[in-house]
């Protein structure tokens, strides 16, 4: 897991690869609710005119100098649940973004969201 003291400072880096291929530019960092660590990262992919945010998950992701490099292809990363860049991930559609890398959802107690924006 990444460790970094202020995720912020991540926004605008390269997001790739663990081949080194660049998937777009890391727009927002979604953190765990029950545990604050950073849990997903939005990365903004697309055409100028056409750009969206895809969602990718930070475990086992290594943070570099000017680069996010994640632990999943960019092809799978690009298939990935999708958001407009100026939205918010809905609660009711965060349980897709876990079932397409294939992790495990687990909402609070209450039905809290697993995810909060950063």
């Amino acid at each position: 897991m990444i460790q970094s003291a202020d995720i912020r400072e991540w926004r605008t880096r390269d997001v790739v690869d663990a081949g080194g291929h660049k998937i777009g530019t890391l727009e927002t960092i979604y953190v765990d609710t029950s545990t604050d660590a950073p849990t997903m990262a939005t990365v903004q992919i697309g055409l100028p005119t056409r750009r969206h945010l895809v969602f990718v998950p930070l475990n086992r992701a290594i943070l570099g100098p000017d680069y996010v490099k994640v632990d999943y292809d960019r092809s799978l990363v690009k298939k990935s649940p999708a958001i407009g860049v100026d939205d918010v991930l809905p609660a009711e559609e965060e349980a897709a973004v876990f079932a397409h890398y294939g992790l495990s959802y687990q909402p609070g107690a209450k039905g809290e969201r697993q995810l909060a924006r950063r």
